[in-house]
């Protein structure tokens, strides 16, 4: 008799790690790309700002994620968006940047956040403000996902409008990321102002 797989629906996100009202969810968009910089974002929201599809942004259609991206940024208590340019990943490394858009996502946020939910495993601490690092937080926490939403949306618009200057690299539709297609590109045309050097870039 064969077997039936039977699919686990996924849980229900959390509101918060901590109970503080103020506790900011933060996450990062682009550290695996090959081109343009990375970008962060901080997202404090209401306790009951629940809507449907809100997850980790790879789990969401280019659709679902402009349309949460948009309430989240019209229903949030507090939003920010950082990024570290390509410059920064090249003289920082890569992590060192992740944290520094982080760091200045949370230096956006119009309302002080008291406690960071930060998706990873790793974090810089940010001066005087506590903070818990959670994997996969994107798929577990509200905010976090929010986060997640609103730094990938911003740096794929940014890399919308970096591929008008630069079209063979394919942007609009790779973002950077180190597709078959993009790498064929950097054989063919050598790279960009936007790549990142000290990536493995093999043209």
């Amino acid at each position: 008799m064969p077997s039936v797989k039977i699919k686990t629906p996924p849980l229900p996100l959390l509101a918060s790690h901590t109970g503080h009202p103020h506790e900011a969810g933060l996450d990062e968009a682009g550290r695996g790309c090959l081109a343009g910089p990375v970008f962060a974002a901080a997202v404090i929201l209401p306790p009951d700002f629940n809507p449907p599809f809100l997850n980790d942004s790879k789990q969401l259609t280019a659709r679902r994620r402009e349309a949460l991206r948009a309430l989240i940024c019209a229903e949030a208590v507090a939003w920010a968006v950082g990024e570290a340019s390509t410059t920064e990943i090249t003289s920082l490394n890569i992590a060192q940047a992740s944290y520094l858009a982080m760091h200045r996502a949370v230096a956006g946020l119009a309302v002080p956040a008291t406690h960071l939910l930060v998706d990873g495993n790793r974090f810089r601490p940010y001066p005087e403000l506590p903070h818990t690092c959670v994997v996969g937080g994107d798929g577990r926490y509200r905010h976090i996902a929010a986060a997640s939403i609103l730094a990938k949306t911003f740096r794929d618009e940014h890399m919308l409008a970096l591929a008008q200057e630069y079209p063979q690299y394919g942007w609009a539709q790779n973002a950077g990321y180190p597709t078959a297609a993009h790498r064929a590109a950097l054989r063919a045309h050598g790279p960009s102002p936007h790549h990142r050097p000290t990536f493995r870039l093999e043209y």
